[in-house]
């Protein structure tokens, strides 16, 4: 199995090269974030192992360029932050897994095993409907090229609605694909973040994408946004 490791602390990297080295793993090791892109985009890899403070360019950086390549090699995240932000931040940018230093090394090894079993998994692909793009990956949303920020439930909403393009959507299967089990409120709540999207997909660029279809849900067209003047 060949992991890539990239680790900026030498002695810590040397250490844990050895002891992978003694598990049966292939290591490479790269001591800053540019170097370590560079090798997970030419070498195939089972896992990376990618610290969040790098020099050169962080581990988040490296992380959501590799994805963008559509480089999907299962990463476990390597760092002494323990934010619950920083864990979100590097699963939304597509990593596997998180382990904070100080960490144990038998921890480390069943954890790469375990991703290395699993393997790169198929990663959703992005989503265009006219000229509306969304990135998964990313969570990115853009019309015409315009960049359009939204909140994580407008997003989750929004990739339901691309997923089913000209479908007629209900609120409840709306409610059921973008909200939690746990959610007890109103159904209401669904035409609430319709309207939200609206003023950010549609008026914002002078289109009527997103309709409303009378006692029957929503459906979101495919429209192009008109070129300015």
């Amino acid at each position: 199995m060949r992991v890539l490791l990239v680790e900026d602390e030498r002695a810590l990297a040397e250490t844990i090269r050895r002891g992978l080295q003694n598990e049966g793993f292939v290591v490479d090791v790269a001591h800053d974030g540019v170097t370590g892109q560079w090798l997970a985009t030419e070498n195939p890899y089972d896992v990376i192992v990618l610290d969040i403070m790098l020099p050169q360019r962080n581990g988040y950086e490296v992380l959501r360029n590799i994805r963008g390549l559509l480089i999907w090699t299962p990463a476990l995240m390597l760092t002494a932050k323990d934010g619950e932000y920083d864990q979100t931040d590097a699963f939304e940018l597509g990593a596997d897994d998180y382990l904070t230093k100080p960490f144990s090394f038998i921890v480390l090894v069943a954890r790469l095993r375990a991703l290395v079993r699993r393997g790169a998994p198929v990663r959703p692909v992005s989503l265009t409907v006219g000229d509306l793009h969304l990135d998964p990956n990313r969570r990115i949303v853009t019309r015409a090229g315009q960049s359009i920020e939204l909140t994580a439930k407008e997003f989750a909403v929004l990739q339901f609605l691309m997923r089913h393009p000209e479908d007629v959507l209900s609120k409840a299967e709306i409610l059921d694909n973008a909200w939690d089990s746990a959610f007890d409120g109103s159904d209401n709540i669904v035409e609430v973040y319709i309207g939200y999207l609206r003023r950010k997909i549609d008026v914002a660029f002078g289109v009527q994408s997103l309709e409303t279809v009378r006692g029957m849900g929503y459906r979101l067209r495919a429209v192009t946004a008109p070129a300015p003047n």
